[in-house]
């Protein structure tokens, strides 16, 4: 840790580095945020023991601080179904810069495990379009898998090389967040794999990594469009130094005031920095963006991806939609894919050659003359849209029930496939007869 400290003292004062080192003695910074796409930002206070009103992080509104004594985690019923998405306090803080506007599309490149792609899909509220990347094949179905229990409808994810996504893509998007991978010294309170592993060698390779993403990501931005990047590393070199190089490599893009309050200044005030002291992990943020030109010329032209036709689609699907939901609009552009069905998202482009994992909602599946439905499908689903619903309360003990994969009893007024909720919160579905709802939680999220 002393060539770390030795490095970091370039950055801080005298006072300051004596602060810094006595953050190490403390425990790491915990925090969740509430997922506004499927309840209020409110939602966990007064059902969760030790969150409090004033425990809003300062990096993101609808963020909270988990106090050390509170032992609020993976396997509570609000997690399961999605309306909360554990996240390091400071994370939050690169979607907070890049502040996508409704209607916006957005491409979060390197976007594994999911938490600032999930973070960008509420402020987004289901409108314009999120394409999450993440190259590595296994971490991209982690990021899948966070995605679909967050309730995102209008997301496309892949597993995709950043550079070859990016020419594919050329001009496509309005907003891009680049979280680069890092050395991780913004980490070293959390993971004692990160602080073991570090070196000043990796450090700087990393930086080299780092500015050849950016220059791969730029390729995707519309003019006009902004580019946040960040990492949660504290190192100048793959902080300020790639932010400098890739300016002083791209006149056509400048610096701009990240807008918020949270952190310490640096690039002439511009950009942000993130220190325990601070508040969180370490982290930093600077905010791009793109000049615009009159003789740019690198929009996006390929066609969009097109729906199956309505006369291929199996009239059952169109039935069991009806039959489900008040409002089948969601759920009109259909893709058939073998006997898979998606509800695509409407601004979704070609996705041929791009290594897409999943567009849209993956509705269901088609069997020899009936239709079965998916977890996503219920997880993305509004539930003043759903016919029928099941709605359990925190002390049901039918909950844990159904978070263990098993049938659980309910009113002889529902039948066939019927939501089930917790709280509020649309949790998974299953298919009632009888007056017993038959379990279709998917098995690799039960609780043991």
């Amino acid at each position: 840790m002393e060539e770390f400290f030795s490095r970091i003292s370039n950055l801080l004062s005298p006072e300051e580095l004596e602060i810094f080192k006595n953050e190490y003695k403390k425990p790491s910074y915990r925090g969740v945020r509430v997922n506004t796409l499927k309840c209020s930002a409110d939602k966990p206070l007064g059902l969760v023991d030790g969150i409090e009103a004033e425990q809003v992080t300062p990096f993101c509104k609808d963020g909270f601080y988990i106090p050390a004594d509170c032992t609020f985690g993976g396997n509570h019923p609000l997690h399961h179904a999605g309306a909360v998405y554990f996240q390091e306090p400071s994370a939050m803080s690169a979607a907070q810069v890049l502040a996508p506007q409704r209607g916006d599309k957005v491409l979060d490149l390197c976007a594994a495990p999911g938490g600032k792609s999930t973070q960008l899909a509420s402020m987004l509220n289901g409108t314009g379009l999120l394409w999450s990347n993440e190259i590595v094949k296994s971490r991209a179905n982690i990021l899948l898998s966070n995605i679909e229990r967050c309730g995102v409808k209008n997301a496309v994810v892949s597993s995709c090389n950043p550079e070859v996504l990016c020419e594919a893509l050329e001009g496509f998007f309005d907003k891009v967040l680049v979280d680069a991978p890092c050395s991780g010294e913004g980490m070293f309170r959390r993971d004692e794999n990160a602080k073991n592993e570090w070196s000043a060698e990796h450090s700087d390779s990393c930086a080299t990594r780092q500015l050849k993403i950016l220059e791969s990501a730029k390729k995707a931005l519309r003019e006009g469009g902004v580019l946040v990047y960040s990492t949660c590393t504290f190192s100048y070199a793959e902080n300020e130094g790639v932010v400098e190089r890739f300016l002083a490599e791209n006149p056509d893009f400048e610096l701009e005031d990240c807008g918020e309050k949270f952190g310490r200044r640096t690039l002439s005030g511009f950009a942000c920095r993130i220190f325990p002291m601070d508040g969180g992990e370490g982290h930093f943020v600077a905010r791009l963006k793109k000049k615009t030109s009159s003789d740019f010329y690198g929009f996006y032209h390929s066609e969009a991806i097109q729906p199956t036709p309505k006369k291929q689609i199996p009239t059952f699907v169109c039935d069991f939609l009806k039959s489900t939901f008040y409002d089948t609009s969601p759920y009109e552009r259909l893709l058939l894919h073998g006997d898979k069905v998606y509800a695509l998202p409407a601004d979704c482009p070609d996705i041929k050659g791009k290594g897409v994992l999943r567009a849209g909602v993956y509705v269901g599946n088609i069997k020899k003359n009936y239709f079965e439905p998916e977890h996503h499908l219920f997880m993305s689903a509004d539930i003043n849209n759903v016919k029928q619903v099941v709605d359990l309360s925190l002390d049901d003990e039918r909950v844990t029930r159904f978070l263990k994969g098993e049938e659980i009893p309910v009113e002889d007024t529902f039948k066939g496939y019927t939501a089930v909720a917790v709280e509020g919160v649309i949790t998974g579905f299953g298919k009632v007869s009888s007056g017993r709802l038959k379990n279709k939680y998917p098995k690799g999220l039960r609780l043991l």
